[in-house]
C-alpha cells in the first residue's frame, strides 16, 4: 500500500490549509488513517487519525487546532490546519494502519512522502 500526500505549499498565519492523503493499492482495508508532523529540530508528533468507522481522534495538544475527516471509498484522509500559526511551519506525514487479504491476512503499516507546510508570520 502506497500513500501519497497532497497539499504542500505556503499559508499565511491565521488562514488555513487542507492536506489530503490517498492510499493506493490492491487487496488492502484500511483500519485507520493518521497525520503525524515534524517541525525543524523536533521530533515526529501526533496530530490525530481517522478511523474505518468514520470517527476522527486528535492528541490532546492537537485539539482545535486541526479537524481530520476521510472518505472511506476513497481511501483518502484529509486534514485542516486552522487559524495557522509559524510554530505550524512542519512537514505533514500521513500513515496508514490496514490488512492485507490475500493467501493469508497480514496487517500492513505505511508512511507517505511528507508534504511541507510554511507559515509566513
Amino acid at each position: 500500500v502506497q500513500l501519497q500526500a497532497f497539499g504542500e505549499g505556503l499559508v499565511q498565519a491565521g488562514g488555513s490549509r487542507r492536506l489530503s492523503c490517498a492510499a493506493f493499492g490492491t487487496g488492502f482495508r484500511i483500519n485507520a488513517m493518521e497525520w503525524y508532523r515534524q517541525a525543524p529540530g523536533k521530533q515526529r508528533e501526533l496530530i490525530g487519525k481517522f478511523t474505518s468507522s468514520g470517527s476522527a481522534d486528535y492528541a490532546d495538544s492537537m485539539k482545535g487546532r486541526f479537524t481530520i475527516s476521510g472518505d472511506n471509498a476513497k481511501n483518502t484522509v484529509y486534514l485542516q490546519i486552522i487559524g495557522a500559526k509559524p510554530e505550524d511551519t512542519a512537514v505533514y506525514y500521513c500513515a496508514a494502519d490496514y490488512m492485507i487479504y490475500g493467501v493469508e491476512i497480514v496487517a500492513g503499516w505505511s508512511w507517505g512522502q511528507g508534504t511541507l507546510v510554511t507559515v509566513s508570520s
